[in-house]
């Protein structure tokens, strides 16, 4: 946790501005809610040409769709940080205005998720969690974190 589902419609990100957005949300999140990076996924979708509708009509406009869903518990003020730095991003690598990028939080509550095979800690108790993982779990996050 948390997962960002970055959909894009009616424009192609190359593998290298995915990877960099994939980098740059990791460290967004990190820095708004102090979370370890391990936890970040970042996964891409593309809407393939004439599947995205508003209103009925066919939108024919580059639009990128952000969901991210977190672990509840975030204070408004980290939220608004988080999704505002998460616009940003989208914008200064894709080119794409303000007005064609659209960020979604979701809050879901720790106990009703699994990752790393193991139930996940409230906001803030990652620290506790991490202790009690394998060892082995243990050095394969630290990599990943590093």
């Amino acid at each position: 946790m948390p997962t960002y589902f970055v959909n894009s419609s009616n424009i192609k990100l190359s593998r290298l501005i995915k990877k960099k957005l994939a980098k740059l949300i990791t460290k967004i999140h990190n820095k708004a809610t102090g979370a370890n990076k391990y936890f970040a996924q970042v996964i891409f979708n593309e809407t393939k040409k004439d599947n995205h509708f508003m209103g009925g009509k066919i939108v024919s406009k580059s639009e990128i769709f952000i969901y991210g869903h977190i672990r509840s518990g975030r204070t408004s003020k980290v939220k608004n940080k988080l999704i505002k730095g998460l616009r940003e991003i989208i914008k200064e690598n894709t080119k794409l205005g303000k007005d064609n990028i659209w960020v979604y939080l979701l809050d879901l509550k720790p106990n009703q998720m699994i990752e790393y095979g193991e139930i996940l800690p409230k906001s803030g108790g990652e620290k506790k969690w991490f202790k009690n993982l394998p060892t082995k779990l243990k050095m394969r996050l630290n990599k990943i974190d590093n």
